[in-house]
């Protein structure tokens, strides 16, 4: 072997021996660490095993089967309210016009209407915003969050009146849409505090509407909606109680609102939103919570479905609901039984007031009758008599039956319109005393007069013992000119009294063209303006060449 392979052997000897080692370094290094390892972890819980995640498994029940279906039927409802400007109004003639100046008392109903927007939304702005602040104008506009479920595919939706009421923009998003979708006021009920809005959005997903008479105390009910503004968040409970009256601003139950009482948590925003039977069927509209912090409680209130299947119903056909009446006034205490038995009468309604021209007393019905029965079916309290009533078509003949003078006795009467023969609380005005033409007065000056009775005296609330309603003014004439108008009562004409329509034909008789006339007239005061009802106006002008 030469010297070159001797060396060449050598070095790779040494190599070999100097890897070997490293080798056996590491091997004695790992050894090492990992029985370190084991020992710390023997140390720490020598007795534990490791978990595991198992594959993914939903596990399905009644509740998250509900939520699944349910949730693309449920929608978020945000408002908008942006106050209206004063204009000022161009200015006519003042010659020949008088322009009647409101008051600064802006009335006790926008505080109610406040209080009642604050008890549904849970305090001064609500959830997501300001909130309505109604009654003096605010510098910009407000919002307000709700919820409503939707009832028809072609995107009718029904929600609370008060999510909705005085809303300038109105707003719908449906859960995981993040589009906002206008939605317009297809029409709504303020007696049961139900609205019925639209998108233009088609093939929605509809909600199945159940039956609320099946419902039970004890039953399993479930709230979706977007309390606080949260999209989509479901609560269960279940029914706490049923046909609850519920005492509104004034102390008084309103006589459409009997509720389904839960427990399922309600929070503000949830108003609008369905209540839910364990079938997914839709059984109430979540309306109001009761609560002294403005969030959950534990009582939570809908209206009952089978109500608001009624008041859609009629929204969809006619933009409003129509609801019978045949004008008589009641009031039901704990002296009511003994009020009874002095009038004769074991059970029934006790009469209090007959409005003037109205069904009732057109039908024979006077103060101090007991109603007893409607189309033969007893009447025990009010409520029965008004739901008997109210579910009565317009224009159709009930038969009332009475007690007069402990004399049973039986009526016929038409039932009517019970915004029209109440309109003064429904924000409008009574009719006038009469329609018929033979009743009526033409006059100069294009207008019509009609005498005030007795007994328009009492319908109209108006107190003077003289004047001349006026029921009617042609556009353009004399009398509108000067600012006279329908329902307008004239008391003085150049400072004589007026008792009669005769009256001012005699006055109108004396005048040539360009004579100065004046009226004092007595004017309804609009709703919530002012303390008294009907309030004093001066209109004048000057007799034109031809009227």
């Amino acid at each position: 072997m030469s010297f070159y392979d001797k060396v060449r052997r050598q070095k790779f000897l040494s190599f070999s021996l100097v890897l070997f080692t490293l080798a056996l370094g590491v091997l004695i290094g790992t050894v090492i660490q990992t029985g370190a390892k084991a020992a710390k972890e023997q140390v720490v819980a020598s007795d534990a095993t490791p978990l595991s995640i198992p594959s993914p498994v939903q596990m399905q029940n009644e509740f998250s089967k509900i939520a699944k279906r349910l949730e693309p039927s449920v929608v978020n409802i945000s408002t908008e309210y942006i106050p209206k400007k004063e204009t000022q109004q161009p200015q006519r003639n003042l010659r020949r016009r008088a322009v009647p100046q409101d008051d600064d008392d802006n009335g006790s109903d926008d505080n109610g209407m406040q209080q009642f927007f604050q008890r549904f939304f849970g305090g001064p702005g609500g959830p997501g915003g300001d909130g309505f602040q109604f009654g003096e104008p605010q510098d910009g506009p407000s919002r307000a969050l709700g919820s409503g479920v939707v009832v028809d595919h072609n995107g009718y939706i029904l929600t609370n009146n008060h999510v909705v009421e005085k809303a300038t923009r109105i707003k719908v998003k449906f859960n995981n849409d993040s589009t906002e979708y206008p939605a317009t006021v297809v029409g709504t009920d303020r007696d049961t505090d139900l609205a019925v809005i639209r998108v233009d959005k088609k093939n929605l997903s509809a909600a199945k509407i159940g039956n609320s008479d099946a419902v039970q105390v004890g039953d399993w009910a479930m709230a979706i909606g977007s309390p606080f503004g949260f999209q989509a968040t479901v609560t269960a409970g279940i029914v706490s109680a049923l046909s609850r009256d519920v005492p509104g601003e004034g102390g008084a139950a309103s006589s459409f609102q009997h509720f389904i009482q839960t427990d399922a948590a309600i929070n503000p925003g949830n108003s609008g939103g369905p209540l839910l039977n364990i079938n997914g069927e839709v059984i109430g509209i979540n309306t109001m919570i009761a609560s002294r912090s403005g969030g959950y409680q534990g009582i939570g209130f809908a209206m009952p479905i089978n109500t608001a299947v009624k008041v859609y119903n009629d929204i969809i056909r006619s933009g409003h609901v129509t609801r019978g009446s045949i004008g008589i006034r009641f009031r039901e205490s704990p002296d009511t039984p003994a009020l009874l038995e002095v009038y004769g009468a074991k059970n029934g309604i006790f009469v209090e007031q007959v409005e003037p021209d109205g069904p009732a007393e057109k039908g024979g019905l006077k103060a101090k009758d007991v109603v007893t029965s409607i189309n033969g079916k007893p009447v025990n309290k009010g409520q029965d008599l008004i739901d008997l009533i109210a579910d009565s078509q317009i224009g159709s003949t009930v038969q009332v039956g009475i007690v007069r003078d402990r004399k049973p006795m039986t009526l016929s009467v038409v039932v009517g319109d019970r915004t029209k023969i109440f309109a003064e609380n429904y924000g409008g005005t009574k009719s006038a005393p009469s329609d018929n033409p033979a009743d009526k007065t033409q006059v100069r000056f294009g207008m019509t007069l009609q005498a005030v009775r007795p007994t328009d005296r009492q319908q109209l609330g108006f107190k003077g013992e003289n004047g001349a309603l006026v029921s009617s003014i042609e556009t353009g004439s004399f009398a509108d000119e000067i600012g006279l108008a329908k329902g307008d009562i004239i008391v003085e004409m150049n400072r004589q009294p007026i008792n009669s329509p005769a009256d001012i034909q005699r006055l109108q008789g004396a005048l040539k063209q360009h004579d100065a006339v004046a009226f004092q007239v007595m004017r309804r005061a609009p709703a919530g303006r002012g303390s008294a009802e009907w309030q004093p106006l001066f209109l004048a002008g000057r007799v034109p060449d031809s009227n």
